[in-house]
C-alpha cells in the first residue's frame, strides 16, 4: 500500500470561519466580526467603522490589517456579518465529530480562537469558558479516536491587541501570542500532540510581493510583522517541547506553484524569484533556522531594514519546526511578457495557464501540480510534509436532502491520485485533511454560498437556514478513501 498505515486522513476548519458564536462565551471581536460578505466578482467583501470625522466609512478586508487612524470598529444593524453565525460549530460540534468518526477521520484540524482565551490579552486574564470550550472539543475527538493536529493563529487575534498595540509591529505580541500558546499546550496536554503555529504565514506579504500597497512604508512594516511571527513560532515550538516532548509543532505556509510561462530564461528566472519571495522566505526560516541568503535582494528591493539581533538569530536556530504543513488549491503561470492573461486566485496573482481548466470562482485546477509542489518542497526540506488544505469551493444545492457533488469527487480524487505518486516517489506526507470539510464562511469572499464542504450546512449568505447537516456524495467517497487508506478512488 502507498499510503503508511498511520498516515492520517481528515478535514480542516477554523475557528472563525465555522464557529460563530462570535460574542458568546467571553469571547472577544476579532477583525472578520467587523466583515461583510462579497461575491467574487462584484463587491468585495468589506470592513465598516466609524472614521475620525464620526462618519460611516469601509475599506476593503483584503487590503488590509489595520483601520484607518481615529476610526471606531463598529457593528451596524443594517448590515449582515457572516462570521457571526458561520457553521455554528460551536454549538453542533459534538453532531459535527461524530459525523468525521462515521467518515473514519484519524485526524481533524482546526484552530484556537486567540480571543475565547485571552479576550484581552494577558493583562485581562484567562478566559475559562473558552478553554473549557475547547477541551470539551478535544475530548470529544479523543472519545471518536481522532488525533487532531491544531493551530495556534489563524486571523483571529483579538482586535483589543490592534487598538492597544497597533498588532503585530510592536514586538509586544510575540511575549502575548507565547503565553496564549503555553496555556494551550498545558491545558490540553494528553488531548493535543500535533500543532501548527500560524496559518499562511506568507499571507502577510501578499500586498508587497503583488504591488498593492497603501503606503509607502507598508513593505517594511509588513516585513517587520512577519518577522516577530516568525520569532513567536518559533519560541512556541521550543516551548511546545519542552512541555510536552510528545509534541510535534510545525509551521504552515499558502501553497504557491507557479510555472513559467515560456520558456524565455527570463520567464524561468522570473518563476523561481517568485517561489523565493512567496513561499520559500517563511519557509526556509522556519524550516532550517535561519533567513536564507536570497532576503539580501528581497530587503534591497523593499528598502527592508529589520533589525535582527543575535538574540533572535538564537531563536530562530532554536525553533526550527518539526513539519512542514501547506494548502494547495492552484496553480499559476508567471511571464515577463505584458501581453498575457490573467488568472484569478487567492490575494496573490498570476498569469492563467491555458493547459488547465478554471471553474467556478476561476481558480485553476491542477492536480499535477500538486504532485510536482510535494516533490519540490520534499526535495528541499527534507522534513514531513502535512496537506492541511485542499478542496474545491462550489455552488451546491440541497434537493431533498441529496447534495450531488461529482465535480468535488473529481477534483479530490486527481489530487489523493497524484499525492499517492508522490508517496511512492518517495515524499514523506503524514496526512492530508481536506479544506472545510463542513460548508463554512469563505474567508475571501464572505460567502457561505462557496461550498467546500463534504457536508452541507443549511445557511446561505443572507443569514437564511437552520444549521442542519446534510451527507454530499462526496461524503460518503471519501469514507471509501479512508478505509481502504487510499487505495480505493473509484
Amino acid at each position: 500500500m502507498s499510503f503508511k498505515q498511520n498516515f492520517l486522513w481528515g478535514t480542516s476548519i477554523s475557528a472563525a470561519q465555522s464557529e460563530g458564536a462570535w460574542n458568546i462565551g467571553g469571547k472577544s471581536p476579532i477583525l472578520l466580526d467587523y466583515a461583510t460578505s462579497g461575491n467574487p466578482t462584484t463587491n468585495s467583501r468589506t470592513i465598516h467603522f466609524i472614521d475620525e470625522n464620526g462618519n460611516r466609512s469601509q475599506m476593503p478586508m483584503m487590503v488590509s490589517t489595520k483601520i484607518p487612524k481615529g476610526a471606531k470598529l463598529e457593528i451596524f444593524n443594517d448590515l449582515y456579518y457572516a462570521n457571526h453565525n458561520a457553521s455554528d460549530f460551536y454549538h453542533h460540534y459534538k453532531e459535527d465529530i461524530t459525523l468525521m468518526s462515521e467518515m473514519g477521520f484519524s485526524t481533524f484540524n482546526t484552530s484556537i480562537s486567540w480571543a475565547r482565551i485571552f479576550p484581552y490579552g494577558i493583562e485581562g486574564g484567562i478566559n475559562q469558558e473558552g478553554v473549557e470550550f475547547y477541551r470539551n472539543v478535544f475530548t470529544e475527538c479523543k472519545k471518536h479516536n481522532i488525533n487532531p493536529i491544531i493551530t495556534l493563529y489563524k486571523y483571529d487575534e483579538p482586535v483589543y491587541f490592534m487598538e492597544k498595540y497597533g498588532g503585530w509591529t510592536n514586538k509586544e505580541m510575540i511575549n502575548q501570542f507565547v503565553e496564549f500558546a503555553r496555556v494551550c499546550f498545558t491545558e490540553y496536554k494528553g488531548l493535543v500532540t500535533k500543532w501548527v503555529t500560524f496559518n499562511e504565514i506568507n499571507m502577510l506579504l501578499a500586498n508587497t510581493i503583488t504591488g498593492h500597497l497603501e503606503t509607502e512604508e507598508e513593505p517594511n512594516q509588513k516585513y517587520i510583522e512577519v518577522h516577530n511571527q516568525m520569532i513567536a513560532a518559533a519560541k512556541v515550538v521550543k516551548l511546545g517541547h519542552e512541555i510536552d516532548g510528545n509534541n510535534l509543532v510545525g509551521c504552515m505556509i499558502c501553497g504557491l506553484c507557479n510555472y513559467p510561462l515560456t520558456s524565455d530564461p527570463y520567464d524561468v528566472m522570473e518563476t523561481y524569484k517568485r517561489f523565493q519571495d512567496e513561499f520559500c522566505y517563511c519557509a526556509d526560516t522556519m524550516m532550517r533556522g535561519s533567513y536564507p541568503g536570497f532576503v539580501k535582494r528581497i530587503w534591497k528591493e523593499n528598502n527592508v531594514d529589520l533589525k535582527i539581533t543575535e538574540e533572535e538569530k538564537v531563536i530562530l536556530k532554536e525553533g526550527i519546526a518539526d513539519f512542514l504543513a501547506f494548502s494547495y488549491y492552484m496553480s499559476f503561470c508567471v511571464t515577463t511578457h505584458e501581453d498575457a492573461e490573467s488568472s484569478q486566485g487567492n490575494i496573490f496573482q498570476g498569469v492563467k495557464n491555458p493547459y488547465l481548466e478554471f471553474p467556478s470562482w476561476g481558480w485553476s485546477i491542477d492536480s499535477i501540480g500538486f504532485r510536482y509542489f510535494l516533490n519540490f518542497l520534499y526535495d528541499r526540506y527534507q522534513k514531513p510534509l502535512f496537506v492541511i488544505e485542499n478542496g474545491l469551493g462550489a455552488y451546491d444545492k440541497e434537493e431533498d436532502g441529496k447534495i450531488h457533488d461529482p465535480y468535488r469527487i473529481d477534483y479530490l480524487r486527481s489530487h489523493i491520485s497524484e499525492m499517492k505518486k508522490a508517496v511512492e516517489e518517495g515524499v514523506d506526507v503524514m496526512g492530508y485533511t481536506t479544506w472545510g470539510g463542513f460548508d463554512l464562511v469563505s474567508a475571501s469572499t464572505g460567502q457561505m454560498a462557496k461550498r467546500y464542504g463534504l457536508v452541507y450546512i443549511d445557511m446561505n449568505d443572507e443569514g437564511n437556514g437552520d444549521f442542519h447537516r446534510s451527507k454530499k456524495d462526496s461524503f460518503y467517497w471519501y469514507k471509501k478513501v479512508i478505509k481502504s487508506n487510499g487505495e480505493d478512488l473509484k
